[in-house]
């Protein structure tokens, strides 16, 4: 039987077992409208349980070697080996995924399980002086119970890489992924733990709507909620997380610049800005948003932009080799698409794209663009690359900051000027002579400003600070003497 056998899953939730659902949602490709199957729903009634439920499972699963916990770790890096290409094929056809792209997220996957798989033992706290005749200890323990939102964009990875972690620190999860991607972001993590020998009750799978992505925040079972997602939602699972005094990790929204420096290859420029903002339709919180070019460089890097954008065919990935898929629904092609209307009528020039072809949207540049504009002040979530120049480092500093998300900048050119630059702007993440699309499994992940709560995703440091608690225990060799 294939890992991801529609016989198992096809209207069901995971808890405790795949279980029937009261609602059900077809599965639909993007490119198409084809429905590719039938998941199950979880109500709020259903969160209610399964929180309980992993809350027990929770204490056996902490209580495992970490061997143990190791194990499974490195057995569902395995899985993720030997059924890539069937997950492939479904990143491909649910979340619109070019194949390159869905091969880049599968190898993430491993890389995940992996890196994670050395979590439980790692040192798990430190030793304190004391002026008291005792050993004093600050030890990490598992949180318990973690809720993990997921997006649809990266679907497999932007849930995987909470997951993973905090299964390995011997937390149990509840797994909420995106309803318009339950299959590769929530049913394919589910069946590779349930194979690689995960313990029942420890991971659940509950697809649903906004009453059960308020349940999985709500259930007091529920300490710590790691999510992804757009700064307006994560702004309210913040807010209610705040108030019920639990941790939230809000991995949020990106408008990230890409500064090409006086000097710099305008080819090789060129070539990073489309990747940038071209891969996977420019539907990644990373994506290169805003191009932020010298001005003794800003017409020659336009047209070259434009030519790369107007090389890259876009279409059906399952069914013709293309750069460019499907937009995730028509909501969001029409989101992208008035995006750029509106900035054209401002006063905007399209040196290229700037349609709609079927379910995609063409790779588009904007030039004669000022900071005013939609395409400029918004995250697009599509494949548009605004332009506009500077002249001085002092200026670029200012355009990169002028902005309310600060997650990944990118900056080309010579390395001295670039990190004079670095040092002067505010952002999660800085790439020089790279563009803004960058994530390993072992560095440090996250975004300042309105594009999250920092760094708590990759490397041993921010998982565990993420997925664990600090507990302080002290030990004398007798009973002390007190005063009363």
């Amino acid at each position: 039987m294939a890992l991801l056998d529609s016989d198992v899953w096809s209207k069901k939730f995971f808890s405790d077992g795949w279980r029937q659902a009261a609602a059900e949602q077809p599965v639909v490709e993007p490119a198409t409208g084809d429905q590719l199957g039938t998941v199950g729903l979880a109500t709020a009634e259903d969160v209610r349980r399964a929180a309980a439920r992993a809350a027990q499972a929770q204490r056996e699963w902490a209580a495992t070697s970490p061997q143990e916990r190791a194990a499974v770790l490195r057995r569902a890096g395995e899985l993720f080996t030997e059924h890539a290409a069937e997950v492939q094929d479904w990143l491909v056809r649910e979340a619109g995924s070019v194949r390159s792209k869905a091969g880049f997220e599968v190898g993430l996957a491993v890389g995940e399980c992996f890196e994670c798989a050395s979590l439980p033992t790692h040192p798990q706290g430190e030793v304190l002086t004391s002026e008291e005749a005792r050993w004093s200890l600050a030890r990490r323990r598992p949180a318990g119970v973690v809720s993990v939102i997921a997006p649809f964009n990266f679907p497999l990875i932007l849930g995987l890489r909470s997951v993973a972690p905090a299964l390995a620190l011997g937390n149990a999860v509840l797994l909420k992924p995106d309803p318009r991607t339950a299959v590769s972001g929530g049913v394919v993590i589910t069946r590779i733990f349930e194979e690689a020998g995960l313990p029942a009750g420890v991971l659940h799978l509950l697809p649903g709507d906004g009453s059960v992505g308020q349940a999985v925040v709500d259930a007091p079972e529920v300490r710590v909620i790691s999510f992804t997602g757009s700064t307006p939602v994560g702004r309210a699972i913040g807010e209610r997380a705040g108030r019920l005094l639990k941790r939230a990790h809000l991995e949020l929204g990106g408008n990230n610049a890409l500064v090409v420096l006086p000097g710099a290859d305008v080819h090789k420029a060129a070539s990073a800005g489309a990747f940038g903002s071209y891969l996977h339709q420019g539907q990644i919180c990373m994506t290169t948003g805003r191009h932020i070019v010298h001005e003794s460089l800003v017409e020659e890097y336009t047209a070259a932009l434009a030519a790369k954008a107007r090389a890259l065919p876009v279409g059906d990935p399952a069914r013709e080799d293309v750069a460019l898929g499907p937009i995730i629904d028509r909501r969001q092609l029409e989101r992208v698409h008035s995006l750029v209307t509106e900035s054209v009528a401002a006063g905007a020039r399209i040196a290229a794209g700037g349609e709609i072809v079927g379910a995609c949207y063409r790779a588009t540049v904007l030039a004669d663009v000022t900071p005013d504009m939609p395409a400029w002040r918004e995250e697009i979530f599509g494949p548009v690359a605004p332009v506009i120049g500077f002249s001085t480092l002092e200026e670029a500093a200012r355009i990169v900051d002028d902005c309310e998300y600060g997650l990944s900048v990118g900056i080309l050119g010579d390395v001295g000027t670039a990190m004079k630059l670095a040092d002067r702007i505010d952002s999660g993440k800085v790439h020089i002579n790279e563009q803004t699309v960058n994530d390993e499994p072992n560095a440090p992940f996250g975004g300042v400003k309105a594009s999250g709560t920092g760094s708590r995703f990759g490397g041993a440091a921010a998982n565990i600070e993420a997925f664990t608690e600090t507990q302080w225990v002290t030990v004398r060799p007798d009973i002390a003497d007190y005063p009363f």
